[in-house]
This record gives structure tokens, C-alpha cells and sequence, in this order.
């Protein structure tokens, strides 16, 4: 039986259009599920939207629409997204769907049944843009008197009926899970300020709102609605087909919640705390990514420099933005986007490194022998110094993706890209030519191995590019799977005419 893989974007919320930030998300997710299924894994991929609360509510009012018309809009918009980057998901889920309402019903009646939810009133600092409450302690006050959350969203004073769930018993559970399950929440940075929010004590959560409509019915309490987080976590049970025991139950729990750092404490905090008093099993890991920057500024749409995925994919490709946004910054940590690092990337890393390197390696086997893979013959220290690289790749990868360290994963290949360049230059086949037929031909197959490796490995990255160069190497569907590079490259094989992959690209000054 297969091993299964589940992981998840956080659903995206529909008050605004699509931005780099939520490519830069589902991307993550849909290279760590192209490269499960190439290692033999049954994997569900999860995205969608988030369409309920009050900022929605507002939203769609300041649009002239009614919400569910709006919400139908901006989730289209998404959709859209996931198609233009490429995305693999297995589904999308909204939570105005029937199977989401069925869900978050039983959700609550589950926490209702185990005595974790009371009825009282709420009065606190509200911000509707994070729709979240917080602390006296945790907000400022600007020059202009506004109280601000951490966020920098103003928040209101709030005052009205509510159920609560009884967070405030969970704390030192909580901790507990932590120190059972050390790698829940990565990357370490997270795990350290969710682990030191929760020993600060937690106070009971306002799961129910009265202030507006546009929400999930509470059960029999039909003034409220749900809290848009209580509602908005349930998807990722929802997409399962919980409560019913369904095809898809067999995925949960969740191996990967992917998430932005601002919603770390939702997914690591009450997410579990909810799983638990519903007497659900939590998620195996929540991993918060960090955000990025434009041109070393804050990205907002008051500086007029938000990033559009779409236009990137449009001006350089899919594939080089695909590969630029998991290669240029650690993942997990903040990252400034510029055009500068983009270039460098895409001409240095891409067409001169790995384009070059297959292009010469095809199109000297083109002029020079049969068009077909050539036969090895004794290997010396050089070959097998190579070869053995790029044959750990595969071990490297498991890890770092693992750990969701993507841009790790990708040096890992670029070591290896970078000693082959290297090779070809050392072994000089062009020189070989003239002197020993037999030992250029060896070196040609340790080039093609090599380049193998790396093509299939870098697929889930960049699945076209990659698909492209898998076919000059002769290489069909059916050897494209990790389990592929366990058999050597068989010579004979025949090589098609070789075509450059990736073009360099001319910035304006």
C-alpha cells in the first residue's frame, strides 16, 4: 500500500485579490506534493478560500454586491491563480459549500457535546481586517490615537453576546503536545513564539458573533454565527468528507498545514486545542513561512507595489518565476523580491549553469555520434565522484523537503549542476575526440546520468522545463519516477535533436 501524504495551504481569504504572497504559499505546497507522488506517495493536495466574517461582509457591501455573488467573484480569482502557477491540487474547497456547513456543524456539536463551549458576552479590542481579538498588552497607539494590533490593523471596542470555547484549559496540554511532537511546528523561530504566547496563559476564545450574518449558522442558536477561524479551520477536516467516513477519511490527520507566519497561532494554538475537545486528531505539522518585501519595501497596496504572480508568469515564465521564488530566500524566513536577484537567477542559475550544461552535453553527441546515449566503459575517481553526487541527490531531497527547506534542496542540485560544469570542462570531450573515442563516450554517459538526476529530481520545481529535458535525454513517462534513477542510464538509448531550454533574459537598465 502506498504511503499517504496530505498537506494543505491555509484557504485564502476573499477580501482582496490574488498577490505574491499566496503564489508564493500554494507554490511551496504543490512542489512538496509533486515530489511525494514521484517518490510513490497517495497524496491529497489541498487549497481554496476562505469567504465568511465581517471583512468579507464589508467587503462585498463597499463592492455593491451581495456576499455570496462577491465571494463567487474573488474565489474565481484563485482558481485562476492555482491554474496560471501550475498547481496540482487534488481539490478546492470554499466554506460556502453544503459539505463545509455539514462540517462546522458537527464541529460544533462535537465541542458542545463535550462540554467545551459556554454561552456569555465578549467585550474587547477587535480588529476586523485580522478578525481577531487581542490583548490591551499587545497593541500600540499611534500619533493619530488609533490602538493598533500587532498586525498594525486599528481594532474597535467590541461588546456582545458570544460562545466561548474553554481555551483556557488548554495550555498546559498544549505544551505537552508541543514537547511530545518537538517537530509540530516548524521552523524553529515559530515554534519558539507560539510555545511562549502559550505559557503566557491562554483566556477563554469568542467563537460566535452576533454583529453581523454572513457566517456558518451556529445549531440551534440562529442569532449567531460562527467565529470566521472555527469555521475557517474546519476545511481541512471538511475536504476528508468529515463526519462521514468517506474514501478521503484515510488522510487525516493532516501531515502539513503550510501557512504565512501571521497565522501561525490560529493553526498551532486553537486548531489543535479544537481537534482535541472534539476529540479529533491534531495535524502532524504546521509550518510558517515567512514574507516577502518589494525592492527592500514593504509591500501594501498604498505604496502601489504589490506584486502580481500573474504578470511575473506572463513577462518571464512559469517555470523561472516557479524556480526564482523557492530559490532566492531560506524558506521561512523574510525575503525581499527585486528584479536585480530575479535576473541574476534566471540567466545564472538557469541558462548558463543547467541550460548550458545539457545543451553542450546534447548537442556535442548530436554533431559528434550516433544520436543515442553511448556506452560506458571503466569509470575513473572523476566519474565516480560525480555519479556519487548526483545519486545522493535523492536522499538530500527527502530531507530537506521534508523540513521544508526548499531553497536547501535546490543548492543541494545546484552543487551538483555546478561540479558538473566543472567535469565537462576538466575532461575536455571535444579533446577526447581526437585522442580516445572509448573515454569520451564514458564521460558523455556520466554527463547524461547526471543531467538525468537533476531533471528528474528539479520536476516538481519546474514541471514543464524539466518534462522538456527528460525528453531530449530519451527518457519517457515511464522513467520519471524517483524509483527510475535506481537503474543507470541505459546506453542506446535514443536522443532526439537537442533544442536550448531556458532562454537568458535582457532587463531594462
Amino acid at each position: 500500500m502506498k504511503p499517504r501524504f496530505y498537506l494543505t495551504t491555509p484557504i485564502y481569504y476573499v477580501n482582496d485579490a490574488p498577490h505574491i504572497g499566496h503564489a508564493y504559499t500554494t507554490l511551496a505546497c504543490d512542489v512538496l506534493a509533486r515530489f511525494k507522488r514521484l517518490d510513490g506517495h497517495e497524496v491529497f493536495f489541498l487549497t481554496g478560500t476562505d469567504e465568511h466574517g465581517q471583512k468579507v461582509e464589508k467587503a462585498a457591501h463597499d463592492a455593491g454586491q451581495e456576499p455570496k455573488a462577491f465571494t463567487d467573484k474573488v474565489s474565481a480569482n484563485f482558481r485562476d491563480l492555482a491554474r496560471v502557477m501550475g498547481i496540482s491540487n487534488d481539490d478546492f474547497i470554499r466554506t460556502t459549500e453544503p459539505r463545509h456547513y455539514a462540517a462546522c456543524a458537527a464541529m460544533w456539536q462535537r465541542l458542545a457535546d463535550n462540554g467545551a463551549l459556554y454561552l456569555g458576552h465578549y467585550e474587547g479590542w477587535y480588529a476586523v481586517r485580522d478578525e481577531a481579538f487581542y490583548g490591551e498588552d499587545e497593541l500600540t497607539t499611534g500619533p493619530d490615537g488609533v490602538k493598533r494590533a500587532p498586525s498594525g490593523a486599528p481594532v474597535e471596542w467590541v461588546r456582545e453576546p458570544s460562545w466561548f470555547f474553554r481555551l483556557s484549559e488548554w495550555g498546559p496540554k498544549l505544551l505537552d503536545f508541543y514537547d511530545a511532537h518537538p517537530d509540530f511546528i516548524g521552523p524553529a523561530s515559530r515554534r519558539n513564539e507560539v510555545t511562549s504566547f502559550v505559557r503566557g496563559g491562554l483566556t477563554d476564545l469568542s467563537v460566535s458573533r452576533t454583529s453581523f450574518k454572513w457566517g456558518v449558522p451556529v445549531p440551534n442558536d440562529p442569532d449567531h454565527v460562527m467565529y470566521v477561524w472555527l469555521d475557517a479551520l474546519t476545511n481541512y477536516i471538511t475536504a476528508t468528507g468529515w463526519p462521514e467516513d468517506g474514501p478521503r477519511a484515510k488522510f487525516w490527520p493532516a501531515d502539513l498545514h503550510m501557512v504565512g507566519k501571521d497565522i501561525v497561532r490560529f493553526h498551532a494554538v486553537y486548531w489543535p486545542a479544537f481537534l482535541m475537545a472534539a476529540g479529533l486528531a491534531p495535524p502532524k505539522r504546521v509550518y510558517a513561512h515567512g514574507w516577502w518585501t518589494n525592492e527592500g519595501q514593504k509591500i501594501s497596496k498604498s505604496l502601489g507595489n504589490v506584486i502580481d504572480p500573474l504578470a511575473l508568469v506572463a513577462e518571464f515564465g512559469l517555470d523561472p518565476v516557479r524556480f526564482f521564488l523557492l530559490r532566492e530566500v531560506p524558506f521561512g524566513q523574510d525575503g525581499d523580491f527585486s528584479r536585480a536577484a530575479l535576473n541574476r537567477r534566471l540567466n545564472g542559475d538557469l541558462a548558463n549553469d543547467l541550460g548550458n550544461l545539457a545543451q553542450r552535453t546534447l548537442a556535442f553527441i548530436a554533431k559528434n555520434l550516433a544520436p543515442e546515449v553511448p556506452a560506458p566503459g571503466a569509470f575513473t575517481p572523476a566519474d565516480t565522484a560525480l555519479l556519487d553526487a548526483a545519486r545522493a541527490l535523492v536522499g538530500t531531497l527527502r530531507t530537506e523537503l521534508d523540513r521544508q527547506a526548499f531553497h536547501a534542496a535546490l543548492e543541494a542540485v545546484w552543487v551538483v549542476v555546478r561540479a558538473a560544469n566543472a567535469y565537462i570542462a576538466e575532461q575536455a570531450p571535444w579533446a577526447l575526440r581526437k585522442t580516445d573515442l572509448a573515454r569520451m563516450g564514458t564521460v558523455l554517459w556520466v554527463l547524461l546520468e547526471t543531467i538525468r538526476h537533476v531533471a528528474v529530481l528539479l520536476q516538481p520545481f519546474m514541471p514543464t522545463s524539466m518534462a522538456n529535458m527528460l525528453d531530449q535525454l530519451g527518457q519517457g513517462e515511464g522513467a520519471r519516477m524517483l524509483v527510475a534513477l535506481e537503474t543507470p542510464l541505459a546506453a542506446g538509448t535514443a536522443l532526439p535533436p537537442p533544442a536550448p531550454i531556458f532562454a537568458k533574459v535582457e532587463m531594462a537598465a
